[in-house]
């Protein structure tokens, strides 16, 4: 049977293409040489799992060490330790079932909940753990996976097994060598859950004082190649170089993104035809297919996007604000660690621009749905392209009349107008176009790339205070970004916010001429 590009799941080197995990976490090995306890945390589905089920196989074909997967999933949400605890214990006992010099310890075949449950919460974990360690006969290493399942109390109750276990090692007790907490979230937002409640694990946990708390990095332009050249290798197929150069683009080298966009020209598009290349053409469809389909993957990361703490940092971005974000701050690295944005020397960004497609997409999907009815027939597609200056025009009368429609969901207030005439633009490309939506922190504004049957379009979006703050300046960011597009002219939409303001005073246009470029100006 031949391999395939798996998006469910932790891959395997029998049934999918996959590249070294080794490779991608080099300096696990000598963490763990060094008896370190260290933090492995990603976004979701950025191969975490397949990373350390491969590092325990490769350990475990050594001599040196015996190693053991935990998934600690089983858990999730179980805030009281008597409950919670005797849950891990269980995991625990048949994780270490699982691995062949480990399953005969007596402490296995121990029923958790026929502990005392005081003395279950206090040491059942690192007791388990001890017991395991003493009868590996070699220094025993322990990945723990979805720790960030766990929550409240036992959490707590939890990592502080952990830590008195690593101090009664330090006294000649029998306890692992080496541990890694693996996650989307570092220790630190660990420790941040447990404030609230006026818990602390102290100064003496050794997660405090960690070597290593490592991001599994996305994968590199190389990797993608080396990645789509496995299946070219064992079938034929081709992926041709501006459709590997399209992948790297759209994903920015994100796992499951890759293996989505490749899955689905491979088994979509061609139906496992491999006598068929993968061109440019058949990635594009597969980027706007995936959006539109937005997988378990999509949805799950989407709906973070209801949370506060997600919008207080997207929305900025989204509008281009020109704010410091510091990276530590809890926000920040909360949306960083979910894999929504990237930053880049202080500039926060979408993930990549798929990312940010869906983004764009998922916010004003319900004002998009208001727009379906709304919005009349497309009259402004031609034949060589869109009418946009008509369309921008029948967007001002749209936004007159329906400006107090179903409010933006999850509290996207600010970005509300930006929100409305992406989905005004997504109504009327639906047969055919596509919007790119570059967005930044101090970009002072949203752009959007409209792409129309071989047309291009340069949109720019602002709110009215940034353009009374610097209208030359405004219009010279939209020429840069006519520039940017190769295009002779382009769009500034200008929102005043002020909704208690006559519309007769709101709704104008003009046009202006910045270095040789036409710049169509709408205020709405």
């Amino acid at each position: 049977m031949d391999r395939f590009f798996n998006i469910a799941g932790p891959c395997n080197p029998v049934d999918h293409y996959m590249l070294s995990a080794t490779e991608r976490l080099p300096e696990v090995v000598s963490l763990i040489r060094k008896k370190q306890y260290f933090v492995i945390h990603a976004q979701r589905q950025c191969g975490k799992t397949t990373a350390i089920l491969a590092l325990r196989n490769e350990i475990n074909a050594g001599s040196d060490y015996v190693a053991m997967y935990c998934s600690l999933e089983a858990a999730e949400g179980v805030a009281d330790p008597v409950k919670g605890i005797p849950i891990v214990y269980s995991l625990i006992q048949n994780a270490a079932g699982q691995v062949a010099s480990l399953a005969g310890c007596p402490a296995c075949k121990v029923a958790p909940m026929s502990v005392d449950s005081a003395a279950m919460v206090a040491s059942g974990a690192s007791g388990l753990l001890s017991e395991l360690s003493k009868f590996a006969g070699k220094p025993l290493v322990v990945f723990f996976d979805e720790v960030d399942c766990l929550c409240d109390a036992t959490l707590i109750a939890f990592l502080r097994q952990l830590r008195d276990g690593a101090i009664s090692k330090t006294k000649g007790f029998d306890f692992p060598a080496s541990i890694a907490l693996v996650g989307m979230r570092n220790i630190r937002d660990y420790k941040a859950k447990m404030r609230p409640d006026h818990e602390s694990l102290g100064s003496a946990s050794p997660f405090n004082v960690l070597t290593e708390a490592m991001t599994l990095r996305t994968f590199t332009d190389s990797e993608i190649a080396a990645l789509y050249a496995q299946h070219t290798n064992e079938t034929g197929q081709v992926f041709e170089p501006e459709a590997i150069r399209l992948a790297c683009a759209y994903t920015c080298g994100q796992p499951y993104l890759v293996n989505a966009l490749a899955r689905w020209c491979v088994e979509k598009i061609h139906h496992d035809d491999y006598s068929k290349p993968i061109t440019a053409a058949d990635m594009h469809e597969a980027k706007e297919k995936i959006i539109r389909e937005r997988g378990t993957h999509l949805d799950s990361l989407m709906e973070r996007m209801k949370e506060p703490r997600v919008r207080r940092v997207v929305e900025p971005v989204m509008l281009g604000k020109d704010i410091a974000f510091d990276e530590l701050q809890d926000d920040v690295k909360f949306v960083l660690d979910l894999g929504i944005l990237k930053q880049n020397r202080g500039v926060l960004a979408p993930a990549n621009p798929m990312y940010a497609e869906i983004i764009g997409r998922y916010i004003s999907w319900g004002t998009q749905m208001d727009a379906e009815r709304r919005v009349p027939e497309t009259p402004w597609v031609k034949d060589d392209g869109i009418d946009m200056q008509g369309l921008l025009l029948a967007f001002q009368d749209f936004w007159r009349e329906n400006a107090q429609m179903n409010r933006a969901p999850f509290e996207y207030n600010e970005a509300y107008p930006h929100i409305v005439l992406q989905a005004f633009l997504q109504r009327v490309l639906n047969g055919g176009g596509e919007i790119i939506r570059e967005m930044a922190l101090g970009k002072g504004a949203l752009d959007l790339g409209v792409l129309f049957q071989g047309g291009k379009y340069a949109v720019e979006v602002k709110l009215r205070y940034l353009w009374d703050k610097s209208p030359e300046k405004a219009l010279q960011q939209v020429r840069r970004y006519t520039d940017h597009l190769g295009v002779d002219e382009g769009w500034l939409v200008v929102f005043d916010p002020d909704m208690e303001k006559p519309w007769d005073e709101k709704i104008s246009h003009e046009d202006r001429v910045v270095d040789g470029k036409t710049i169509h100006l709408f205020f709405c």
